[in-house]
């Protein structure tokens, strides 16, 4: 573990930030243009399948990721989720019918459940724990510019290109991730030459008990982002905003600055106080969102998720690796994923079966969402009590 005194500014952290936002902008620069290349093949009653289909493996692989990264290293999973969005920027163009799209999403879902879970593992060895809510900052920030800057660029390419275009440049973009990972130091001191055994999951390895309270958190907290991703498209279209990727760059920029700062204070004065105060702004947006009358509003409305979102994503990344055991810390985060991955990939099907194409049932999903997400809350405030020392020492 590093002195407290030891600096987070350093090369081995801008590498992995910068390789973290290669990734996220590779990904994240399809979503608003899917819904209606979906519908174009004749899917558009799979559109909630879009962001389903994806976070199904996304879960699927954290266990395996959690486990790889503790016994063969943080950087060769990380290079594994990477490689995963080379490899699909490649194949949509190929494969144009809606079976062939639905099972190369599902594929895609790979990525996200390999490489934040190691990266996430990453920041812990290299940075001391009173500023793991700093680090986890800074790297969010990293990580949403290029979720904010993905969509925008992703709906350009599309528009002055074509959508195959904007396929290979995620490719590509995914590919240059890879390259900065490979000159990176591995972190973790026992490592193991990678075989197959290591697939084998027993039960106990599947989830980190000691993490639930901070999971079930987790999962109700992102059933907002799966129903954002599935049906923002169309309520801002109906709207009147142009630009599909303009909802994701404003609450993505919204959070950037925030993400800094509310890091900082959950390392001073707790990590729960700061996630109840993101979760109640949370539950704000999701009422702004349905009450939407306006391009206007709708962008008001995107910068106080982003504000929400920016307070809870480090808060609760560092409350989970607080509530770790260090030989389990790659387990630890990959069952916070498995929440995040469930709660995307449960809001994003409420949303897309609520919706469908009526715009007007736009308004009852995020009331819906928001009610599910006010219980994250009611449990932070009433029911859950710190267990662990260190924990107690945050909240005191």
């Amino acid at each position: 573990m590093p002195s407290p005194k030891h600096p987070i500014y350093n090369l081995q952290f801008a590498l992995l930030c910068l390789s973290s936002f290669l990734f996220s902008a590779s990904f994240n620069m399809l979503v608003p243009e899917l819904p209606a290349y979906l519908s174009s093949m004749g899917g558009a009653e799979y559109k909630g399948y879009i962001i389903g289909l994806f976070t199904i493996t996304a879960g699927i692989a954290r266990p395996f990721s959690g486990k790889l990264t503790d016994k063969i290293g943080r950087v060769p999973v990380m290079a594994v989720g990477s490689l995963v969005c080379v490899i699909c920027g490649l194949l949509y163009p190929l494969l144009t019918t809606v079976a062939g799209f639905l099972w190369l999403r599902l594929f895609h879902g790979f990525s996200t459940g390999f490489k934040p879970t190691a990266t996430a593992a990453y920041v812990a060895d290299i940075v001391p724990s009173n500023r793991w809510g700093e680090a986890m900052g800074i790297h969010g920030l990293c990580f949403s510019t290029g979720l904010a800057i993905g969509p925008a660029i992703g709906s350009e390419l599309t528009e002055r290109f074509s959508i195959n275009a904007m396929f290979y440049c995620s490719s590509l973009i995914a590919l240059l991730s890879i390259i900065i990972l490979m000159n990176m130091k591995e972190t973790l001191k026992k490592k193991e030459r990678f075989n197959f055994s290591m697939l084998k999951m027993h039960r106990k390895e599947l989830i980190e008990l000691r993490v639930l309270p901070g999971a079930f958190v987790t999962f109700l907290s992102y059933l907002s982002y799966g129903a954002i991703l599935t049906v923002i498209s169309d309520w801002g279209s109906h709207l009147g905003v142009a630009n599909k990727g303009l909802f994701f760059m404003v609450f993505t920029i919204s959070s950037l600055l925030i993400r800094f700062l509310s890091g900082k204070m959950s390392d001073r004065i707790g990590r729960v106080r700061i996630i109840k105060l993101s979760l109640f702004l949370l539950v704000i947006a999701m009422i702004m969102i349905a009450r939407s009358d306006s391009a206007l509003y709708l962008m008001l409305s995107s910068a106080v998720y982003g504000v929400a979102t920016g307070m809870l994503s480090p808060a609760i990344t560092a409350w989970i690796v607080d509530l770790s055991h260090p030989e389990y810390r790659g387990k630890a985060i990959a069952t916070m994923y498995i929440a995040l991955e469930a709660g995307i990939g449960l809001g994003a099907f409420v949303a897309g079966a609520l919706f469908i194409s009526d715009v007007t049932m736009i308004p009852l999903t995020f009331y819906v969402i928001g009610a599910l997400t006010l219980i994250a809350f009611l449990y932070l405030q009433f029911i859950y009590k710190p267990t662990a020392f260190k924990e107690k020492a945050h909240e005191s």
